[in-house]
C-alpha cells in the first residue's frame, strides 16, 4: 500500500494533466515525508457511491477536486450515451454555496459538452430540490448538484439524479459506478472549452424561468389558505449561509406572509462556504440555532426556521406553553405535517383513503404509522434515504402520494420533485403555524394533543465518526460483531428479533442495515452512513408517558455505547 500511495502521489506531482497548484500541493507533502497525509489522500479513489461523490476538498485521488469531478462526469456521460445513443440526452446542473461549487459545476458541464451532451446550468446557486424539479421540467436524462449538504466547510460533493428527478437507484447507480471505476487515465478525459460550448448551445444558462415554475408548483401544495388577519405569525429564518436565502423569503411572501412578519438572520444571510457563524451548517444540531433563537427571543417570534446549505433539510423551533422557544426533531415535525395534511384533506373531503399513501423510511418515527392508521391511509416504509421515497413515487403512478418524510428533517408533498424540499417544507410549516394560531392553538399544543392520543414517542440518533482507512475497518468490524454475536455486545437487553436488511427484508433492496426489536417494542437501527465516515444508531421508543419513554431511550443508548 505504501508503494502504491507514493507512486500515485508522484504522478500527481509530475504529470502535465494536473495544474501547477495541484502539482505543487502534492510535491510539498512528498517533500515533508508526511506519509499519513499522503496515505489519506491516495490510498483509494474517492468512492463514487450510490448517490455520487462526497469528500474533503484538496489534491489527491481521495479528495474532491476538478479531476475527481471530471472522472465522475465522464463516467456518468458514458453511461448516459450507452442508454440514449443519438437521442440527444441533456443534463441539468446546479450548485450550492460551498468552496469550488461553481467551479465544479462548470467543469461538469465542460465534460458533458465534450461528450456531446447538453447541460442546463443554473446561473447562480440554487436549492437541490429545484435541481430535482428542473430535471423533470426540462425532461433531461439526468441531473448533477454540486453540494456536500450539511457537512463541515472542508467538504464538497457531487450528487446525481436520474431522469425522473430522483437520486439514482439500482440498477443505474451501480452501472454508473462501474463506468466511473473503469476510468483509469485522467489525461484521456475530453474537456470542452466553456465559452465554445456556450456558443454552440451545448451549455445553456437557466434561472428565472425555472424559479417561477418551481415556486408555482410549491404554491399548489397548500392545505389551508393563509389568513394573517386572524392567524398572524412572526417568522425568523436563517439559510445558514446557503441556497435558501432568496427563494424561502419569496415563497413565504407569495403565501401571504408580509415582509414585516419575516425576520431574516442577517449574520447568516449571505452565502459563504466558510459557514463562519456555525460549527457545522446542519439544522439538526442545537448549536446551529443559537443566533436564530436570539432573534426569536428579541422579536417574540412564533416560529424560527433554519435550512442547510443545499436547502433540502429544515429545522424548526416553536414556542411552548411557557412562551419558551424549543427545537422540534425531524420526527416530531414529520408527524405534525402528516397529521396536518391528513386532517385537512379529510375535512375537505379530498382524502382518497383506499388509494392514498404516506411514505417514510424505516428509521422515521412510528407515530406517523399511528396517524395514518387513524385515517385508514397506508404508511409505506422504505430504506433510509429520500431517494427511495422518490423511487416509490415513480413506480406507483396510480397512487395518491400524500406526503413523504424522513427523520433527518426532510419532507415532500407533491410530485413536482423527487427529493426532500425545505422550500416546500418552510411554506407548509408556516402555513400550519398560522392555521393553528387562527384557531387559538399552536404547533406545540397540537404536538401534545397528538402524543395524548397516540402515545409518547421518544426518538434519538447517535452518530459516531470514524475517519480514514482505520475508521472504515472499525465500522465493518462493528457491523460484523452485531450480526454474529449481538447478545454478547448488548448484555442483558432482551432481543426479540434481529433484522438484517442484507437479506432483502419485505421486498426492500439489500442494504447494510441491522434492526434490533426488543421485548417492549422498542427498536434500534444501526447502519454505516452512506455519505459520511460515521456509524449511526437510531433509537425508537414509545411509552405511556414522556418520562417513561425518555428513560427507556437512555437505557438503550447506554447499552449501545460499546459501538
Amino acid at each position: 500500500m505504501k508503494k502504491l500511495v507514493y507512486n500515485r502521489a508522484k504522478q500527481w506531482a509530475a504529470l502535465p494533466v494536473f495544474d501547477d497548484e495541484t502539482r505543487l500541493e502534492i510535491q510539498r507533502i512528498i517533500d515533508s515525508a508526511d506519509m499519513n497525509e499522503l496515505t489519506d489522500r491516495f490510498y483509494r479513489q474517492l468512492e463514487f457511491g450510490t448517490g455520487g461523490l462526497r469528500g474533503v476538498l484538496g489534491a489527491g485521488t481521495n479528495r474532491m477536486n476538478i479531476y475527481t469531478v471530471r472522472i465522475a462526469s465522464y463516467g456518468l456521460a458514458r453511461y448516459l450515451l450507452s442508454l440514449y445513443k443519438d437521442m440527444g440526452a441533456a443534463v441539468c446542473i446546479a450548485f450550492d454555496s460551498r468552496h469550488n461549487s461553481e467551479l465544479f459545476a462548470r467543469e461538469t458541464a465542460r465534460v458533458f459538452a465534450a461528450s456531446g451532451i447538453k447541460s442546463y446550468l443554473f446561473d447562480a446557486l440554487r436549492p437541490v430540490p429545484e435541481l430535482s424539479f428542473c430535471v423533470r421540467y426540462k425532461r433531461a436524462a439526468a441531473g448533477v448538484c454540486i453540494t456536500a449538504s450539511h457537512n463541515p466547510p472542508e467538504y464538497n460533493g457531487y450528487k446525481v439524479f436520474f431522469g425522473d428527478g430522483g437520486q439514482v437507484v439500482p440498477p443505474h447507480d451501480l452501472n454508473i459506478i462501474t463506468e466511473v471505476n473503469n476510468i483509469t487515465d485522467i489525461s484521456g478525459i475530453p474537456v470542452a472549452s466553456f465559452e465554445a460550448a456556450l456558443e454552440s448551445g451545448l451549455i445553456e444558462i437557466v434561472g428565472h424561468e425555472i424559479d417561477e415554475a418551481y415556486l408555482s408548483e410549491i404554491m399548489g401544495q397548500s392545505v389551508h389558505p393563509v389568513n394573517q388577519a386572524i392567524g398572524s405569525i412572526t417568522i425568523v429564518y436563517t439559510p445558514l449561509h446557503g441556497t435558501g436565502y432568496r427563494l424561502i423569503p419569496e415563497i413565504l411572501k407569495r403565501k401571504g406572509f408580509p415582509h414585516s412578519s419575516i425576520c431574516l438572520v442577517e449574520e447568516q444571510l449571505r452565502p459563504d462556504g466558510n459557514f463562519p457563524t456555525v460549527q457545522v451548517p446542519n439544522p439538526e444540531e442545537r448549536d446551529t440555532f443559537t443566533i436564530a433563537l436570539q432573534y426569536a427571543a428579541r422579536t417574540d417570534a412564533d416560529i424560527a426556521l433554519a435550512t442547510d446549505p443545499d436547502c433540502d433539510r429544515i429545522g424548526v423551533a416553536v414556542k411552548d406553553n411557557n412562551a419558551k422557544h424549543v427545537l422540534l426533531t425531524g420526527n416530531q415535525m414529520g408527524a405534525l405535517l402528516t397529521d396536518y395534511i391528513l386532517t385537512g384533506l379529510s375535512e375537505a373531503g379530498k382524502l382518497q383513503s383506499s388509494n392514498s399513501a404516506v411514505v417514510k423510511t424505516i428509521v422515521t418515527t412510528g407515530l406517523i404509522n399511528d396517524i395514518c392508521d387513524a385515517y385508514s391511509v397506508e404508511c409505506v416504509e422504505l430504506l433510509t434515504g429520500f431517494k427511495y421515497i422518490g423511487h416509490w413515487i415513480k413506480n406507483n403512478p396510480g397512487r395518491d402520494f400524500v406526503f413523504g418524510a424522513e427523520e433527518s428533517y426532510g419532507y415532500l408533498r407533491g410530485i413536482y420533485a423527487r427529493d426532500k424540499d425545505a422550500v416546500l417544507a418552510a411554506s407548509l410549516i408556516c402555513e400550519m403555524a398560522s392555521y393553528y394560531k387562527s384557531r387559538g392553538s399552536s404547533i406545540y399544543e397540537r404536538l401534545q394533543q397528538i402524543y395524548t392520543k397516540y402515545g409518547y414517542y421518544c426518538e434519538s440518533l447517535v452518530s459516531t465518526t470514524m475517519k480514514g482507512q482505520e475508521g472504515q475497518k472499525k465500522i465493518i468490524s462493528i457491523m460484523n460483531s452485531l450480526k454474529t454475536a449481538p447478545q454478547k455486545l448488548l448484555g442483558s437487553l432482551k432481543i426479540q428479533e434481529v433484522k438484517d436488511y442484507k437479506d432483502g427484508i419485505a421486498g426492500l433492496p439489500r442494504s447494510n442495515v441491522l434492526s434490533f426489536v426488543f421485548h417492549d417494542g422498542s427498536k434500534v437501527v444501526v447502519r454505516p452512513s452512506g455519505t459520511e465516515p460515521k456509524i449511526k444508531c437510531y433509537f425508537m421508543v414509545k411509552g405511556a408517558s414522556q418520562e417513561a419513554a425518555e428513560k427507556r431511550n437512555k437505557e438503550l443508548q447506554e447499552a449501545f455505547k460499546l459501538i
